[in-house]
């Protein structure tokens, strides 16, 4: 039996809760996003010959719906894979998603022509780049006349993808947020049952923080880390990402700076110049998980942020983007991670 079929409101609750335990335990403990992975979508998705959103959308709102879920992917791409086994793999998730959204998956970079769910007309990767899926999997939620409810980037736990269904169904949508939302239920970020003070890096550099490249550009390109005392995920990141030593080297190429979101009385002089604290900082952004990474180039501009998980193979690939430049071509992160992917595997075929 394939777990990721099951679905349904007459499923017994005993087989969904045992299922879901099992996918979780299967794949919560081992990924490694280096290796590349095939995707397929649940067999569930809708089939879409003509690509025609604003269609699938009407249908969905006709049959009193919620409206349409949208799920970018790219060929090879390891969180992806991940989401679709996990999250869209769980048993009870995937009956939600069925019994309240039409379902459509899309590859970020295909050339094929799509009308979107406001019904304009364009190519699918056009389309990819305007509802801003440069990582994958990118999950995009539409409404009434095509309005986007929820843009989240970057593999979602079953956890918490349970939680951004719990907003759109339960009509948080229309009063808050989905940012605000995590932060009132007490899930602005990832667990927090780590050490009680941040993990410290000699990587870091310390304050002041005088990060000014607005009148005279630096000689370094700059990494901001966003984090909080506590969080798990950040831990994480310290000693499986940081600590590996390729990555480490090509930081030395970088000023690294790690800042704390609750701290409201360091002062900063952003990249633009602006006076702030780490606290207000975080405030303006759109992250609502941490850590969180901002790359910025050598005059202060930014040209690369993510609050998705990162994994050693992304961080590399990030890292690559930025001192190569690849911003500079109007490259997307997925599409410059995309063609190292096909450079190793045309060096491993030769």
């Amino acid at each position: 039996m394939n777990p990721s079929r099951l679905s349904g409101p007459a499923l017994p609750l005993a087989i969904l809760a045992l299922a879901s335990l099992c996918l979780r335990g299967a794949w919560a403990e081992s990924f490694d996003d280096a290796q590349s992975q095939h995707i397929e979508h649940p067999d569930w998705f809708q089939a879409t010959p003509f690509n025609d959103l604003e269609g699938v959308l009407d249908e969905a709102r006709s049959a009193e719906k919620k409206g349409l879920m949208v799920l970018f992917t790219t060929e090879g791409c390891s969180y992806c894979e991940r989401f679709i086994r996990t999250s869209l793999g769980d048993p009870g998730l995937a009956a939600r998603v069925q019994a309240n959204f039409a379902t459509v998956g899309l590859e970020i970079f295909d050339d094929r022509e799509m009308t979107t769910p406001h019904g304009d007309a364009m190519p699918v990767k056009h389309f990819a780049q305007r509802e801003g899926a440069g990582f994958a999997p990118t999950l995009l939620f539409y409404g009434e006349g095509g309005k986007r409810l929820v843009r989240q980037v970057g593999y979602q736990s079953p956890e918490r993808f349970s939680r951004i269904l719990d907003y759109l169904l339960d009509g948080h949508a229309e009063e808050e947020s989905l940012r605000d939302y995590f932060r009132r239920i007490g899930e602005h970020n990832t667990k927090t049952d780590g050490p009680a003070d941040l993990k410290d890096d000699p990587l870091f550099i310390p304050p002041p923080y005088a990060l000014d490249r607005s009148r005279f550009a630096a000689e370094q390109p700059l990494l901001l880390i966003f984090e909080k005392a506590g969080c798990k995920a950040c831990n994480v990141f310290h000693s499986d990402v940081l600590a590996m030593p390729e990555i480490r080297k090509l930081l030395g190429q970088f000023e690294v700076v790690r800042l704390d979101v609750k701290d409201e009385k360091t002062r900063v002089v952003a990249p633009d110049g602006r006076r702030t604290t780490a606290a207000a900082w975080f405030e303006q952004t759109s992250f609502s998980r941490l850590p969180a990474l901002l790359f910025f180039d050598e005059r202060g501009t930014q040209v690369l942020h993510t609050d998705a998980l990162v994994g050693r193979a992304r961080m590399l690939n990030s890292v690559h983007f930025v001192l190569q430049r690849a911003y500079e071509k109007d490259w997307t992160y997925q599409r410059f991670a995309r063609s190292r992917a096909i450079e190793k595997l045309n060096q491993k075929s030769q």
